[in-house]
């Protein structure tokens, strides 16, 4: 008699300890510690600046377009879907506020919009595995501010594909036009640039 490996138990228990290691190394390591499908991600530099600042720019301007229920939240915690083995923290997350009321990480189906703004340190982090791991989690709209080039991307439309889901449309920008997130359009005028 054979028995096959349950793969969904192994993969439960290795997101677990990866979690666990998460969990016990935040507070003692610079930066931000985030679990992908590859594994562990190390963001080394913690934000400067001109991410704190393109962050906090953001969320005010959507917090002021936006109904009084929804939030543009730049704190914590993390979005995490531990069946697909994924935990993130969005610079900026675009939820209502009846969905903050939760114990632990949020559910990233209940947010409208996850915003990132690209790391100095580690870019394809956000151009790339962010792309992928947003998708997969279900998270509608992903846009990216990028402050090395004052350029961005708002991406949206998650269709099917072979390789799991992914966003159908990407509608690019530069810094000074105005940008529609979800229902709701901004500014990205004065926001700042890596020097």
């Amino acid at each position: 008699m054979t028995i096959a490996p349950d793969h969904a138990r192994r993969d439960a228990l290795q997101y677990q300890a990866m979690r666990d290691i998460v969990e016990r190394m935040q507070d003692s390591v610079p930066g931000k510690l985030e679990i992908t499908k590859e594994g562990i991600v190390h963001d080394m530099m913690s934000p400067g600046g001109p991410h704190e600042l393109t962050a906090a720019r953001v969320s005010r301007r959507l917090e002021k377009v936006m109904p009084d229920d929804l939030l543009a939240h730049t704190g914590t915690p993390d979005v995490e879907d531990p069946h697909e083995g994924v935990m993130r923290h969005p610079d900026v997350m675009v939820i209502a506020e009846v969905d903050m009321e939760v114990e632990g990480s949020f559910d990233p189906r209940t947010l409208i919009a996850a915003i990132e703004v690209v790391s100095r340190s580690n870019p394809d982090n956000d151009w790339v595995s962010k792309v992928r791991d947003y998708s997969l989690l279900g998270i509608p709209v992903y846009v990216i501010f990028d402050p090395r080039t004052g350029t961005g991307a708002v991406l949206s439309d998650i269709h099917p594909t072979p390789d799991g889901p992914r966003y159908a449309t990407r509608k690019e920008f530069v810094y000074g036009e105005d940008i529609t997130i979800a229902e709701w359009t901004i500014s990205t005028d004065r926001l700042p640039r890596y020097a």
